[in-house]
């Protein structure tokens, strides 16, 4: 029975910092996904299969103060490998998060309307050059750690940012006239 008892508690100490894993990294994890693949549902699953990989593939993680970024990658991964298996991007919109106290009916249109407007000019973009724009302008990595996350080289990121970039501006532009 003595033999049982530490076995149980690391077991338990395990699942409870596995846990603390999950809730420390479970929002992120959900951004990076929907902003790849840009629906809920699917989002939703896609963070369970990301969470049950880095869990399996733990052994591979050499420097536990490198978690985050190692698991942003197995996310992007995950994600990036749906879409190419589905071969297209629908975005759903997301529940809406609390309106600001002092938001007028006007402004709540208005965030509705741009936030429609940058998800359109999203899904013009392929998948490699999304993730890297989303890495790299509103996660705020730099290029290199953009680059660790996707699998490709810096100038590879580089690149897919400026196609990216290059898009959206075109697109921006053709909304305008």
């Amino acid at each position: 029975m003595d033999g049982e008892r530490p076995t149980t508690l690391a077991v338990d100490a395990a699942a409870s910092s596995d846990a603390e894993f999950v809730e420390a990294h479970m929002r992120r994890v959900f951004r990076l996904i929907y902003r790849v693949v840009g629906n809920v549902p699917d989002s939703q699953d896609l963070v369970q299969e990301a969470f049950i990989k880095a869990f399996k593939r733990r052994d591979q993680l050499k420097d536990p103060e490198r978690a985050a970024q190692w698991l942003g990658r197995i996310a992007v991964n995950t994600a990036l490998d749906f879409v190419r298996k589905r071969k297209r991007v629908v975005f759903e919109e997301i529940e809406k998060a609390p309106e600001q106290p002092q938001e007028s009916p006007e402004q709540a249109v208005l965030r509705g309307e741009k936030r429609k407007y940058l998800e359109d000019g999203l899904r013009l973009l392929s998948e490699r050059e999304r993730a890297a724009l989303i890495l790299r302008d509103v996660e705020g990595l730099p290029a290199v750690e953009v680059a660790k996350q996707l699998d490709c080289s810096p100038a590879t990121v580089r690149s897919h940012i400026a196609n990216a970039r290059v898009k959206f501006k075109k697109y921006m532009e053709g909304r305008r006239s």
